[in-house]
């Protein structure tokens, strides 16, 4: 198993983030870093904390490192228009000499948007939309010229030059685990599907551990037997597909290590991981607590 690292841009300084990022390029056990494309605080004491850009960050970081992978988890496709979002990914991954992952998402939680004026829609608008923006990246990415006509996105003739190092574009990465419109998506764009983490309430609504080892693999079992079928259905071989989930260190280093055996064993191939606060000196307690598993 893999493991990568996120890199909280909320409530904290550039250096701050920068000095993990640093710490954990130097690192055999991390190949990757990550950061959530959000304009608001999505976790930790302080909602009202101020939050780095996600692109922009990414772009420092990558120009700061020279052998993790830089990857946004993810992007919400009503951020930007998808042509925007195509270019911004080549750029990311020239700058990065070939290391970008590309998060992309629907979108889900009204109160990141509607502060901004942003219409997020119904689910099925969402969707629709993510489905529109997902065909015009992939297009922009590998062809030479995209000509497209939705409800959402129309295109006549466009261009996205200069085109990715990685061929045949940069590798898409997409969450969820619903069945009826996510993983058919999964199965005929995504390159690494992200399954989303189960959380598990103590008194007062209180966030204990966020797995409950059954469940989980419970859901995630199920999950994977659907995206093989929709796979199946594509012509497509699942095992093309990557598959990672997110923990947290703060819930302490028995339960990273618990959690890391249960995934490892169950198939994940990368373990994403939420470290404590901003301090690099804690990568070496979590390297130590997940090595064993590292393929």
């Amino acid at each position: 198993m893999k493991f990568g690292l996120t890199l909280l841009p909320e409530g904290s300084s550039w250096d701050q983030v920068l000095s993990v990022a640093k710490a954990a390029d130097e690192m055999d056990t991390f190949d990757s870093v990550w950061s959530g494309d959000h304009f608001i605080a999505t976790g930790g004491d302080d909602l009202n904390a101020g939050r780095f850009e996600a692109w922009t960050l990414l772009t420092a970081v990558a120009q700061a490192t020279r052998r993790v992978r830089v990857g946004v988890l993810v992007s919400a496709m009503v951020n930007r228009h998808p042509a925007v979002t195509a270019n911004m990914a080549a750029t990311l991954d020239a700058v990065s000499n070939g290391r970008f992952e590309l998060g992309l998402g629907a979108g889900w939680k009204e109160e990141e948007f509607s502060p901004y004026g942003i219409e997020l829609g119904t689910v099925k608008e969402r969707f629709d939309r993510f489905e529109e923006g997902l065909e015009v990246i992939d297009s922009l990415l590998t062809n030479e010229y995209t000509t497209f006509s939705g409800k959402y996105y129309q295109l006549t003739e466009a261009r996205c030059e200069p085109k990715p190092i990685q061929k045949p574009r940069v590798p898409f990465v997409m969450g969820g685990s619903g069945e009826k419109r996510t993983l058919p998506l999964v199965a005929r764009f995504a390159d690494h599907w992200n399954f989303p983490p189960v959380h598990r309430a103590g008194p007062g609504g209180a966030r204990l551990p966020q797995t409950i080892p059954h469940l989980s693999l419970d859901s995630l079992n199920q999950a994977k037997d659907v995206l093989a079928a929709e796979c199946q259905k594509i012509g497509r071989d699942p095992r093309d597909i990557l598959i990672s989930t997110t923990v947290r260190a703060r819930d302490g280093l028995g339960v990273l290590a618990e959690q890391a055996e249960m995934f490892h064993g169950a198939g994940v191939d990368r373990l994403i991981i939420a470290p404590v606060g901003h301090n690099p000196d804690d990568l070496e307690a979590i390297a130590k607590t997940v090595d064993p598993f590292l393929d």
